[in-house]
């Protein structure tokens, strides 16, 4: 059985942080590290964290506020796993997520998996998300469907550089997708909904506007002409509204 690195960053995450590191405690698939990296959190989150007597957590304590791309980098840096999984520490998974998930990379080849996912709103709906059953760099621009919090990537294929999340203000996961799916790399999902991802005030998906912003000045640091922009920023938008109605 492979070793499995999960990587979590914390950022005051003191109401949600506790069913997250339960989530991932509690899977089936049993060896995995559980690499927590608290970003000087400000609130109760390192006392939460420290209740925990898990000998697979691995906690790092940054001395500075750098950034959730940041906090995932470090985390990477200190992984050992043959294969990377990520959560954000608002969000939890089924715990059978990491077992399937790795079953289905493994059985078909996989580097790069993803899957569906629920959205929870504040107020306790959801809303089932439904992703492409694949994307390569090309469909990628036009359909940012990957939540970070389902992705699992197999490490024995890839580099640590290659997955180090960019030193942007925003959008680092996506132009860290975009960065590997450019190697010819193709990203599978899985139709599952493990992923419970909670959409509230802090969050990218709750304004609209700004992730509107985000995706466009992602697009400028890419080596695509103007009008194939304005395409990909099309479906994009697109895309993303299908994803909360459908």
């Amino acid at each position: 059985m492979k070793l499995v690195s999960v990587i979590v960053p914390v950022y005051n995450s003191s109401k949600y942080i506790e069913e997250c590191i339960t989530s991932i405690i509690n899977q089936t698939y049993k060896n995995i590290e559980i690499i927590i990296i608290n970003d000087n959190s400000t609130d109760n989150s390192l006392d939460i964290i420290n209740q925990y007597k898990d000998k697979r957590i691995k906690l790092i304590n940054l001395k500075k506020t750098k950034g959730v791309a940041n906090a995932r980098n470090e985390g990477i840096k200190k992984s050992k796993g043959n294969y990377i999984c990520y959560l954000d520490s608002d969000d939890y998974i089924s715990k059978d997520k990491i077992e399937k998930q790795i079953k289905f990379m493994e059985e078909n080849n996989v580097i790069f998996s993803f899957t569906n996912f629920i959205y929870l709103k504040e107020n306790g709906n959801k809303h089932y998300a439904k992703v492409p059953k694949k994307l390569n760099y090309k469909s990628a621009l036009k359909n940012t469907a990957i939540l970070t919090s389902t992705v699992i990537l197999n490490m024995d294929k890839l580099k640590k550089e290659d997955i180090f999340m960019p030193n942007i203000k925003k959008g680092q996961d996506t132009a860290c997708w975009w960065k590997i799916l450019k190697k010819g790399i193709i990203a599978y999902s899985m139709p599952e909904f493990f992923t419970t991802y909670r959409v509230h005030k802090n969050s990218l998906s709750f304004n609209k506007i700004n992730a509107l912003k985000r995706t466009w000045n992602l697009y400028k640091l890419e080596d695509i002409n103007y009008f194939k922009k304005i395409i990909c920023f099309i479906c994009y938008a697109f895309n993303a509204l299908k994803r909360r109605i459908l």
